[in-house]
């Protein structure tokens, strides 16, 4: 019997996208009668109630409008299937027998600790822009999905998570440069400035994932103890501390060295690459903001 590979997709007022999508999964799949999708609906989102597709299991969650964080998690609860991915509506699946590449490495980790991702030809490999786990990792994770991002960062979330596994000497982080999960987003012309886009704040997740730096720290640990064969001390992981967002330069340049530069569980490459993304995203929300109220 094939493992079942659980897709999680949350949508709103993209029915055609969603269908285009799941039309992909059903074309592109070598095995999809052991593929599920997990379908977050707002319930005020009517027209989404009859998302389907036929010869692909649908599972479907309508729920209260919440962040992307609460609707991944909540669609990972609702999942059957021992790996898992994170997918977007507005996703076409180009390459065929994806799900068995996906399932041959899965097979080859024994330990099923592993974060891998598809080529999306936007991101590419800098990015795990949809990343795929193990059930198992999910769960040793507790909150892989962090409910706090409200629509940023879950990505990056989980691959900060792996880069501290890399760089501790366990090389749990696979790209799939052949196999395309074409990410059809605005920013590269590839679909229209909708409303759901419009919807989205650009910078609303960065306090976030600074504030869940020490969170990340412990999963990395729970991970590598789960590799090592040792027991974690820490049974439970804490909740996410908010962080006021001061209008202050210094304040928030020493912030980002603090939680970037000074981690040492990182590699250098990409704390430096955090700690200029994140100063110059601090530098433009700021812009954007003088240049607001002045208008």
């Amino acid at each position: 019997m094939k493992t079942i590979i659980s897709l999680l997709l949350p949508t709103r007022k993209r029915v055609k996208l969603a269908i285009r999508f799941l039309e992909s999964i059903a074309k592109t799949a070598a095995f999809p009668e052991y593929i599920e999708v997990v379908i977050y609906i707002d319930e005020d989102d009517i027209l989404s109630y009859d998302i389907d597709y036929k010869g692909l299991k649908i599972i479907k969650i309508i729920g209260q409008q919440s962040t992307m964080g609460t609707y991944n998690s909540e669609c990972l609860a609702a999942a059957t299937g021992d790996i898992i991915i994170l997918v977007n509506d507005d996703v076409i699946i180009r390459t065929y027998a994806w799900d068995e590449h996906i399932r041959n490495l899965d097979d080859s980790i024994s330990d099923k600790i592993y974060l891998a991702y598809c080529n999306d030809l936007f991101k590419k490999k800098s990015l795990s822009t949809f990343p795929i786990l193990s059930k198992k990792t999910c769960d040793i994770l507790q909150q892989p999905f962090h409910p706090a991002y409200v629509g940023s960062f879950i990505d990056c979330h989980v691959m900060d998570i792996f880069k501290r596994l890399e760089h501790h000497g366990f090389k749990r982080i696979f790209y799939f440069k052949d196999v395309v999960f074409e990410h059809l987003h605005y920013r590269v012309k590839k679909a229209e400035f909708d409303s759901v886009y419009q919807a989205r704040k650009r910078f609303d997740d960065d306090l976030n994932f600074i504030s869940l730096a020490s969170t990340r720290k412990k999963s990395f640990i729970f991970l590598k103890n789960e590799i090592l064969g040792k027991k974690s001390n820490i049974e439970q992981l804490s909740l996410c501390k908010t962080i006021d967002y001061p209008l202050n330069l210094i304040k928030m340049f020493f912030l980002f060295i603090k939680t970037f530069l000074f981690d040492h569980t990182l590699p250098i490459r990409w704390r430096l690459f955090l700690f200029l993304w994140f100063f110059v995203r601090y530098i433009v929300s700021v812009t954007i903001k003088i240049k607001n109220q002045i208008l």
